[in-house]
């Protein structure tokens, strides 16, 4: 799809520079993505569509001033942010990546468990936003098993049950894990997530900054984010052992990945279906 000339319009007069290229780049499933060459600089742009996908942007925008505030790890500075006719877009600066080695492992593991020691009074974030392209709820809880039962796990398997995904007995028995989780871990103080860790979610610059983009918020468990990293590859040894010597994981960590992942891999099984129900069910039996 081609940009259209309502949002060149706009972005000239947001930058005040006119604009030179726009090459397409891999964005993801969601948003159309480009390199912008100006006079100025080359920034990085996504466009969606607004009626599609409501507060989409300013919920990233969000999401990454709370990363930055932390004083902990880089996140992309934002540019500028706009909508216009029924397009959305997000501009931010380009970075240019670099090699993912030991070393920058080791800073994206020692700077993720310095991000996490930021905390909150309760469970959730001021504002909802988006896991993916579906709506993800953030209302305030005390604990986490509630948020992770009542925000997380309850949405999801409602929309799935509801698309024929997921059958009654995949229901019943997460009913009866909410009965055992708080049971099947210690809670500890929220820790602000990035929400969304996979390994297409952060990069490496070509100086060997590592950099999170693409956050979904919130203040929750940090085996989450942790358990996160593991579905679909991308973090190596030295991530995790730099994390924990910074924030050491509490006894039985990798026994309960399985049981955080249930959230993505449902969100996974309600935009694509398929073998992610498989998923779920042989994460559930472990625990149920």
């Amino acid at each position: 799809m081609a940009v259209s000339a309502g949002v060149i319009n706009d972005i000239e007069l947001g930058l005040n520079a006119k604009i030179k290229s726009i090459s397409p780049v891999a964005g993801g499933d969601i948003n159309q993505a480009y390199r912008l060459q100006t006079a100025l600089d080359r920034f990085f742009i996504k466009i969606n569509s607004l009626h599609k996908f409501p507060g989409m942007f300013e919920s990233e925008v969000e999401g990454l001033a709370a990363i930055s505030k932390t004083n902990a790890i880089a996140v992309p500075n934002v540019i500028l942010r706009g909508d216009t006719g029924d397009e959305s877009y997000l501009i931010l600066e380009w970075i240019d990546a670099g090699q993912i080695n030991n070393v920058s492992s080791k800073k994206l593991g020692y700077q993720l468990a310095q991000m996490h020691r930021a905390t909150s009074a309760q469970f959730g974030f001021d504002a909802d936003n988006y896991m993916g392209s579906l709506h993800q709820s953030n209302r305030p809880r005390d604990n986490w098993a509630q948020f992770f039962i009542e925000e997380r796990l309850q949405p999801m398997i409602k929309m799935a049950a509801d698309k024929g995904e997921l059958n009654k007995n995949d229901v019943h028995q997460f009913d009866l894990l909410y009965k055992k989780l708080p049971g099947l871990f210690t809670e500890e103080p929220p820790a602000l997530l990035h929400g969304d860790l996979w390994g297409g979610n952060y990069l490496i610059s070509s100086e060997g900054k590592p950099y999170l983009i693409d956050p979904a918020v919130s203040y929750g468990n940090r085996e989450f984010d942790i358990a996160m990293t593991t579905l679909f590859g991308g973090f190596d040894r030295a991530f995790y052992e730099a994390y924990n010597n910074e924030f050491q994981l509490l006894p039985g960590w990798q026994q309960r990945l399985k049981l955080w992942n249930l959230y993505p891999l449902l969100v996974h099984v309600n935009l694509f279906g398929g073998m992610y129900a498989k998923q779920v069910r042989d994460n559930l039996s472990v625990f149920v």
